[in-house]
């Protein structure tokens, strides 16, 4: 007894109910499986931007007013003023900076270098003393009395220089070495304090430097006499630039 079996040929058209052999079909997501993607986004988005808000805010509650220029530039050896000066917050580390509110520590004293507008100032760029200014020479002296006022010279004093014959120079007459020099440091004076046998008195004065030698010669001929002027005088070399 034989079994026969007929072979039929498949449509063309025909679509095969299995999975091709050699893997699965290829698709994009559909909009329902990319809605838990998106959602976890916008989350991390939020987060993200709750963050660096919250970061501004600490750093802008972090924020102090410091100094700096408000005029166009500075030059050394500027006695500092009020009006050179703006308040500028900053935030971070600014350890080296001079804080506003401190800044009446430092009015009065001198720049070192050449400042500029919204420059922040640090205590380096500042200093209690003026420096020579250019064009200027600080002369020592040291005055008997009869050489300078009896109650003393005091910083920024301004004096005239003076040179006087000694007794054996009779027909040379006085010289003016300096007409407006400032008085730039002092110590002692010529009528000796209560319990003190100091006599004397130390000056040190701007003079110009082309004069320099001169007041130094006759500083220490000890023929140089100081006669104090009026506060308004305008010394021979300013003893500031600009303001101040």
């Amino acid at each position: 007894m034989s079994l026969s079996s007929s072979t039929r040929t498949p449509a063309p058209n025909a679509r095969g109910t299995g999975r091709p052999a050699g893997g699965g079909t290829n698709r994009l997501p559909n909009s329902r499986e990319r809605r838990p993607a998106l959602a976890a986004l916008a989350v991390i988005l939020i987060l993200l931007g709750a963050a660096g808000s919250a970061l501004i805010a600490l750093n802008s509650g972090n924020r102090e007013g410091y100094v700096a220029i408000s005029a166009d530039k500075l030059p050394p050896g500027h006695k500092l003023v009020e009006k050179d000066l703006s308040n500028g917050d900053l935030a971070g580390a600014t350890d080296a900076l001079i804080k506003w509110s401190d800044r009446s520590k430092y009015l009065g004293q001198y720049t070192t270098t050449w400042l500029y507008q919204d420059q922040y100032l640090t205590p380096k760029n500042l200093s209690p003393d003026a420096p020579t200014p250019s064009g200027g020479a600080q002369v020592g002296v040291v005055l008997d009395a009869g050489r300078a006022p009896s109650d003393g010279l005091g910083v920024g004093d301004v004096v005239q220089v003076v040179r006087v014959p000694t007794a054996n120079q009779d027909s040379v007459g006085p010289a003016t070495l300096v007409s407006a020099a400032v008085v730039t440091a002092s110590a002692g004076g010529v009528v000796a304090e209560k319990g003190s046998t100091v006599n004397t008195l130390n000056v040190s004065i701007l003079v110009p430097t082309g004069k320099a030698t001169a007041v130094a010669a006759a500083a220490a001929s000890k023929t140089l006499v100081l006669v104090k002027l009026n506060p308004a005088t305008k010394p021979d070399v300013p003893r500031t630039n600009g303001d101040g």
